[in-house]
């Protein structure tokens, strides 16, 4: 983290487009993490507010339309993407469905808490609804709400307070995804005992 931040604290006139160039390599399942793209673009731009606005605007594009490369990729190639190495043990079939079963149900609220849930949830969930054939505009207009808050949220919290929230925001993200799982847990039991009772 601390070479690619130097790197691009370097060329900090060209940082906008080579963070939104590595984003664009995350929604391919590549390991570049969206976090630490807005911790560092928040960084820099501490360091140098002439250029807060185009940092602001190269994470955020970056991590939203790395969320539609992924979603892309799951519609288009739909199960054959599952032949390609980096994707082949990313997201299970029976992952795939309670996805989509959440998406099916509750809509937006799933990709606004999914976007919180680091670990490769984020890219699972939006490879799940391309997969599930979820309607592009309607994933497109949930994502750039989602995208919007939680870029917003990360970026300000890193710009005004640095490193000191970094563990508050880890712990938080681990908090979250405890809760996701809870959720999981709970619906999929709910679900083996209406199963039990219909037979």
């Amino acid at each position: 983290m601390e070479e690619i931040y130097n790197l691009i604290q370097s060329n900090v006139h060209m940082a906008p487009f080579i963070i939104f160039g590595m984003l664009l390599l995350a929604g391919f399942n590549i390991p570049i993490s969206e976090d630490g793209m807005l911790f560092i673009s928040a960084l820099l731009a501490n360091k140098n507010p002439d250029h807060l606005v185009p940092l602001f605007i190269g994470v955020y594009l970056g991590a939203y339309f790395s969320d539609l490369i992924c979603y892309s990729l799951g519609r288009f190639l739909g199960p054959k993407i599952f032949e390609i190495k980096m994707f082949k043990n990313m997201v299970p079939q029976e992952r795939i469905d309670r996805i989509h079963a959440f998406y099916e149900k509750y809509g937006i609220v799933t990709l606004i808490f999914g976007r919180f849930i680091p670990f490769g949830v984020r890219n699972g969930l939006f490879l799940t609804a391309g997969l599930g054939k979820m309607d592009f505009l309607k994933f497109a207009l949930s994502d750039l709400l989602a995208a919007t808050i939680t870029c917003s949220l990360y970026f300000t919290l890193y710009y005004k307070f640095g490193s000191t929230v970094v563990e508050f925001v880890k712990e938080a993200n681990i908090a979250i995804f405890g809760v996701a799982l809870v959720v999981v847990l709970i619906l999929w039991l709910k679900k083996k005992k209406l199963n039990r009772l219909s037979n």
